[in-house]
């Protein structure tokens, strides 16, 4: 005896797929009408924020005994009551056939097909990196302590000396800009950033250069505390490598 293969039929629609596997005499209408009757039932049990905003696997285990449900009226049902038109299924066939793509299609594309290739290319890959470590998380606390160190004194010279002139109006952007970088070394640390070390390095020396501009307002011990704080916050930034990709076990 000769069995055919199982064929498999797929949509989409509104961001979501849909497929079923049957027999190879099953009608090729009565398929898709399968398909566009749960798709109704999936939309209308969930909302669509909620099912794009989805990351765990099996999120909507409890639409499962629907699926049995439509699956058994059109398995068992002499005459199913369908929800949906076949006559508009079969018109909408007609006018766009739906596409048959064999193993090695789905092998050379891997995912590719249907024009989703250019979308693949434009979304952006997700980094994740290492776990903050004890002295990333003591570098983050003394890089926000400078930051508002240099926040209080900035405000400080513009409510009582910025019309005292340039000299004072020069040190008010210095503590600004020094603020600025530390709150933007605690972001090189904690998030993955495109180029990473050259822009720690950049905040680095731009911390030097406005701690050299205050010489004179900070004595050497305030000035060697703030490098200290911007050195060890730029050792980390580059120490904390991205995490190793986690095998997809589909779970």
């Amino acid at each position: 005896m000769i069995f055919s293969p199982p064929t498999p039929s797929f949509t989409s629609s509104q961001g979501i797929a849909y497929m079923t596997i049957c027999c190879s005499y099953y009608p090729t209408t009565m398929a898709f009408c399968f398909l566009e009757e749960l798709g109704m039932e999936f939309i209308s049990s969930f909302e669509i924020a909620k099912i794009h905003t989805v990351s765990r696997p099996y999120a909507f285990l409890e639409f499962d005994s629907v699926i049995q449900k439509i699956k058994w009226h059109y398995n068992y049902s002499n005459r199913p009551l369908l929800k949906i038109s076949v006559t508009n299924i079969q018109r909408e066939l007609k006018v766009t056939p739906p596409r048959q793509v064999n193993v090695d299609d789905i092998v050379v594309s891997n995912g590719t097909l249907n024009g989703h290739l250019l979308l693949q290319s434009s979304s952006a890959p997700i980094y994740r990196l290492e776990p903050v470590s004890a002295v990333g998380i003591l570098s983050v606390i003394l890089n926000i302590m400078c930051g508002a160190l240099n926040l209080i004194r900035g405000v400080h010279l513009i409510e009582h000396n910025f019309q005292d002139g340039d000299e004072e109006k020069g040190s008010v952007i210095a503590f600004l800009v020094a603020f600025i970088t530390c709150v933007f070394q605690c972001y090189l640390y904690l998030f993955f950033v495109s180029t990473r070390m050259v822009k720690a390095a950049g905040a680095f020396i731009l911390i030097c250069i406005c701690n050299s501009y205050l010489f004179g307002l900070r004595n050497v011990w305030q000035i060697l505390f703030h490098l200290g704080v911007a050195f060890l916050s730029t050792h980390q930034i580059l120490s904390r490598k991205l995490a190793e990709k986690q095998p997809d076990c589909g779970v």
